[in-house]
């Protein structure tokens, strides 16, 4: 008996802990167990050949939103060669429709629903001992002609799920996902975290020994896929003041956050830690109040921003903030005020995503009565809406690549602290930038890096007063933070006239040859020190020594 566990991931670099568990809690099944992670950029035929050759009796496949489409095909293909082959489906691209899916998906035999440990665990007794169908909870299978629906699956206690990290060789080069946690003690509309509000934990006495193992094996990065991970002030407290304690000064670990429910011993714990121990991602989706309440949020955006500006004065912690277009009651001018209100803060990122309807939410439910309208097929992300309309969607679409390309590439942070002054506030600034991108017919090409500050700098000259000369400083500013360049830029400043002195403050300092010195056109002279980087950017410590250039080598 060969039992296939098949995951389709988005990214090589991501790794699928669903499947992992599924094979750690049937462990009493291990022998019969195969398991398989591919990608949706691999070739399909080079994926329906490798499952072919492992002539597996049964294959289990992981269904999300990302890959669905994929995955559809690639079992009808499976099928036509592995006809004597059960194929099932889990996940929740197809838990909350399992019996649609199945009408459509003839290739399937079946669907796991829910929760799917103790499910996979009793179709492995199945197919290797004979264990009954109908007495396993959280199937949806076909029986003939009919579907049938077993139930609810059984809730997992988290403590009996293994621990799937004891070898690491698997995920070599690839983020390491861990759950702390399962549910969500909140109802946002949107997400599927909301159907189970019962939060179940894993006892510390795991977790704690489980984070040693990665600072032991210093993993570079793990990803908390706990829903809102400070649920729980004294757990949150415990979990943190371990990483702080046990630092190994390499692994750094993301937390999803709640930002309005920290509290000041939370707080001052996080202005203790090394930078970049810790990361945080915070939703914040919308600071519209009749948003907020008909999404079934209750963020108070205040207590966002006192946490996520004391975290920031830290100055060691990166911080990524999410808004949501395309929600209930945000027409476009709530989602300009959402932009500015959270832009202000200043995240190390600042994620512009479209709402995408996820099939079992409660935001499915009220799709007809907000007139919200949805592709058709995956990632049934927003078209318009009864409050925005899809010429509106497409714009904030080209702000979003804008804050993209120019905010959260953090390669650009000198000019645009110089290009916001000239606009009424930073999303006229980015939807300005996006129109003129557009007109130019800019929007559709591959670009590569240096082009795109040629790219501002025509626009800061063609839609703003600013003096050219201080656009093309701050650009150059901007390009050497980030690296010393072996080529320079059109718009660069001659340094020739300049060489000589540089050198000799080079020769009298003992500069390193790493380091770059720059003379702008403003007079002032930068040295870029390329061995001290600030970790959230990666830009290059910068000081100015123009009075130490004028005072001793400017007349040499």
């Amino acid at each position: 008996m060969n039992i296939m566990l098949m995951a389709v991931n988005a990214k090589y670099i991501h790794s699928n802990p669903a499947v992992y568990d599924l094979r750690a809690y049937a462990h009493q099944y291990r022998q019969y167990i195969t398991l398989k992670e591919y990608t949706i950029n691999q070739q399909m035929q080079e994926i329906i050949r490798d499952v072919y050759l492992t002539h597996p009796d049964v294959v289990c496949v992981s269904c999300y939103i990302w890959n669905i489409s994929f995955v559809r095909d690639i079992v009808r293909d499976l099928k036509k060669v592995l006809p004597a082959t059960a194929f099932w489906a889990g996940g929740p691209e197809v838990s909350y429709d399992a019996e649609k899916f199945l009408l459509s998906e003839k290739a399937f035999c079946g669907v796991m629903t829910g929760e799917g440990e103790e499910t996979f665990r009793r179709l492995c007794g199945h197919y290797a001992e004979g264990y009954p169908l109908d007495e396993i909870p959280g199937l949806v299978y076909r029986s003939g002609k009919e579907l049938i629906n077993t139930g609810a699956p059984v809730p997992v206690e988290l403590d009996k799920i293994p621990f799937i990290y004891e070898n690491l060789d698997d995920f070599q080069n690839r983020i390491i996902y861990y759950e702390s946690s399962r549910g969500c003690p909140f109802a946002c509309s949107y997400c599927l975290s909301s159907i189970d509000k019962r939060v179940r934990f894993r006892s510390l006495d795991l977790v704690l020994p489980e984070l040693q193992f990665f600072l032991n094996h210093q993993v570079p990065q793990v990803k908390f896929v706990d829903r809102t991970f400070n649920c729980n002030h004294d757990r949150t407290l415990t979990i943190w003041r371990y990483l702080l304690e046990h630092d190994n000064s390499v692994t750094n670990f993301h937390f999803e956050i709640g930002a309005d429910l920290l509290n000041d011993e939370e707080l001052d714990l996080l202005g203790k830690m090394r930078p970049g121990l810790v990361q945080l991602e915070i939703g914040v989706q919308s600071t519209n109040m009749q948003t907020l309440r008909e999404i079934r949020r209750t963020a108070d955006f205040e207590k966002i921003r006192k946490s996520v500006m004391r975290v920031h004065s830290f100055g060691n912690i990166h911080q990524h903030l999410d808004l949501i277009a395309g929600l209930p009651y945000e027409d476009y001018s709530s989602f300009i005020q959402s932009f500015n209100d959270v832009y202000s803060l200043r995240p190390d990122q600042l994620q512009l995503g479209f709402l995408k309807v996820l099939k079992g939410s409660y935001m499915e439910e009220k799709q007809p009565e907000y007139h919200l309208i949805t592709g058709e097929k995956e990632p049934y992300e927003v078209m318009s809406t009864e409050w925005l309309s899809f010429d509106e969607v497409l714009r904030l679409k080209s702000v979003e690549e804008m804050v993209e390309v120019y905010y959260n590439t953090g390669q650009f942070g000198t000019t645009l602290a110089l290009a916001e002054g000239y606009f009424n506030d930073p999303f006229s600034f980015y939807e300005s930038l996006g129109e003129y991108y557009e007109e130019k017919h800019l929007s559709t090409l591959s670009h590569a890096r240096i082009r795109r500050y040629e790219i501002f700098m025509d626009f800061l000259e063609e839609r703003t007063e600013a003096d050219p000369d201080a656009i093309r400083d701050s650009l150059v500013q901007d390009l050497y933070l980030r690296e010393k360049l072996k080529s320079r830029p059109a718009f660069a400043l001659d340094q020739k006239p300049y060489e000589e002195a540089i050198w000799h403050y080079r020769r009298e300092k003992r500069i390193a040859k790493t380091a770059h010195i720059e003379r702008l056109r403003d007079g002032r002279y930068l040295l870029f020190d390329y061995d001290k980087r600030d970790f959230k950017s990666g830009n290059a410590a910068v000081y100015d020594i123009t009075a130490e250039m004028e005072n001793s080598y400017e007349n040499v």
